[in-house]
């Protein structure tokens, strides 16, 4: 099942009409939804590195929505996924010591791991979101240093021997924040294990879940481990040409299924501050020739008058394969962020988006929901997990899955 990288309160969301009836500015985007998959609210992780686990699980909780409408309260609990993650990876660090990373973030596989080893729970059997220090919202401001502090002291050590009583200290550090993880609980009326709570009542199976990336240094149609801090189980995603792998998402989401969405939101495109269209992600083509005639152009050949960088219809910046593998090779590409993809939309130009559901609670015009262009997808995805029965039936035979 080692097929996966990388890569953060209930009921259904009504999603917000976007649509407004006041007159709008020429250049404000307004859109309608041409496909809504089911998605439970928006959460927010607050003061935390913790996205990779609201994202997983807003993922695996529409999982749980597709094969059962009727479970519309489903809300799976950050805190155990968490403190799960946290001691296996202190493990790691210790182990390789501490050349895998020790830090607040996480993949999507984690989740995936998680639910096969120890199980899932649902919010409300742990203490958070009311804390034993009080925050009623992640805040690892105090926490979190002072144990990574601990786990880097003792992957460091010069002792000959370790005591192995190091790890009752960060379990008793994990404890103290997010309480105690429970080996049985009582919800709706019956009694589970995390583990029978996964196969009894949420019915997802593990081996459903593949990981997807689109990368040339590596053969297509193959898996791979891919290269990033926090990818510290050394997961493997399989390879996609761009064009399907572009293709995997479209359809999946045209066909009911959601997926978990890692990418780069350092970009300038990634509107969350200023501006009209706020919580949109667009790749903006500037067409600049700067540096043309200069000492750049007698590195890159450009000639006088050339575009450095190609635009489509809309202004944005025509994504290659080439270029794609440039920004991770240069790491202009960044490892930032974990989302959730669950729809498709339209501007009023008919130019389609992707619908996305963050973790940042309800900030922003559309209540914590953002519009992804698909430029900026192809662009910046570093990997997806997907529910392998949503991949298009030729791309599954490629891979051998």
């Amino acid at each position: 099942m080692n097929k996966f990288i990388l890569m953060a309160a209930a009921a259904v969301c009504a999603l917000p009409s976007f649509a407004q009836e006041k007159a709008i500015p020429a250049d404000s985007l307004v859109f309608t939804t041409v496909k809504e998959n089911a998605v439970t609210s928006i959460k927010n992780q607050n003061n935390s590195g913790t996205c990779w686990s609201y994202s997983a699980l807003a993922f695996l909780e529409s999982e749980v929505l597709k094969k059962d409408p009727s479970k519309t309260d489903i809300d799976l609990c950050e805190s155990f996924l968490v403190s799960k993650t946290y001691t296996d990876r202190a493990d790691r660090n210790v182990r390789t010591h501490g050349d895998a990373s020790f830090s607040q973030g996480g993949s999507f596989y984690d989740a995936i791991f998680c639910m096969e080893r120890y199980g899932l729970i649902p919010e409300g059997i742990m203490p958070y979101p009311i804390t034993p220090y009080g925050d009623s919202l992640f805040n690892f401001t105090n926490f979190f240093p002072p144990m990574e502090a601990y786990v880097k002291a003792i992957s460091g050590s010069n002792a000959k021997k370790l005591n192995p009583i190091w790890k009752k200290d960060v379990q008793g550090m994990l404890d103290n924040y997010f309480g105690k993880c429970p080996t049985e609980f009582e919800y709706k009326g019956k009694k589970y294990t995390p583990q029978s709570f996964v196969k009894d009542y949420l019915k997802l199976d593990p081996n459903d879940y593949v990981s997807l990336t689109s990368y040339t240094h590596e053969p297509f149609y193959s898996s791979f481990i891919l290269e990033i801090q926090d990818n510290w189980r050394w997961a493997s995603s399989y390879n996609l040409p761009l064009d399907e792998f572009m293709r995997v998402m479209e359809e999946s989401v045209k066909n009911g299924w959601t997926f978990a969405w890692g990418s780069d939101v350092s970009e300038d495109g990634f509107s969350r501050r200023t501006g009209k269209n706020k919580c949109v992600a667009t790749v903006p083509d500037t067409k600049s020739t700067a540096g043309v005639g200069s000492d750049q152009s007698r590195w890159t050949g450009e000639k006088a008058g050339a575009n450095i960088a190609q635009a489509d219809a809309a202004g944005e910046k025509v994504i290659t394969q080439e270029l794609r593998q440039e920004g991770y090779d240069n790491w202009t590409t960044t490892d930032d962020h974990g989302m959730q993809i669950y729809g498709i939309a339209k501007d009023q130009h008919g130019k389609e988006y992707f619908m996305m559901k963050n973790s940042w609670g309800e900030y922003g015009p559309y209540k914590g929901f953002w519009y992804v262009s698909k430029p900026f997808v192809a662009y910046k995805t570093m990997n997806i997990v997907i529910n392998k029965n949503a991949i298009p039936k030729d791309i599954r035979k490629k891979l051998g899955i």
